[in-house]
């Protein structure tokens, strides 16, 4: 069972990894709009809805890899000094309650709208002859199915520290800074 969960953590944080790199483009496209606005003078207006689509395309495919790292947001303040077997009750509660109904819904209706817009190959009415949309939208499900896979991990991970009283572990990645350990990394250089 273990060997699953860090095999989906895996693909999770690979698909992560993977749509990360379209902050370079990014980056690079609101350089160059920049860069032709002001330099230029001669904006696009299409700039615009494709930094749009490709910050919203990242944050989407942010979702699992997040949840596969254990980094959403929770209260951590109360979470932190909860034994783990209640912590597991606890999220086994919110995921089953809240979560699993949400990204079904996300997906489903994810699909509906990549539908809708690919059938009209729908383009974007924030600009005149803006971008095409349905490339966009089809990311929609996509990243409400990479979700739901690691949410249902979370919830046999959940599961698995009910009974065992542990939580299992998880692939590592990049770890935050701790600020105590670097306080006193400095302080054994000093002396």
């Amino acid at each position: 069972m273990q060997n699953l969960f860090l095999t989906i953590d895996r693909i999770s944080t690979f698909v992560g990894h993977l749509f990360a790199w379209l902050v370079v483009g990014l980056t690079g496209l609101i350089g160059y709009e920049v860069f032709s606005r002001y330099v230029l003078n001669n904006p696009h207006a299409w700039a615009f809805d494709a930094q749009i689509m490709l910050y919203g395309t990242m944050f989407m495919m942010a979702g699992a890899y997040t949840l596969a790292k254990n980094g959403h947001v929770r209260g951590d303040i109360l979470y932190g000094f909860l034994k783990p077997r209640t912590q597991a009750i606890f999220d086994l509660v919110l995921y089953i309650v809240f979560f699993i109904p949400g990204v079904v819904a996300l997906a489903y209706a994810g699909y509906s709208f990549a539908a809708d817009s690919w059938r009209i190959l729908e383009h974007s009415s924030i600009t005149a002859d803006g971008p095409p949309l349905y490339p966009f939208k089809t990311i929609l499900p996509i990243a409400g199915v990479f979700l739901l896979l690691q949410g249902l991990v979370e919830i046999f991970r959940c599961i698995v520290c009910i009974k065992q009283g542990e939580w299992p572990s998880r692939e590592q990645d990049v770890e935050e800074v701790d600020v105590d350990a670097l306080k006193a990394m400095v302080g054994k250089d000093k002396e």
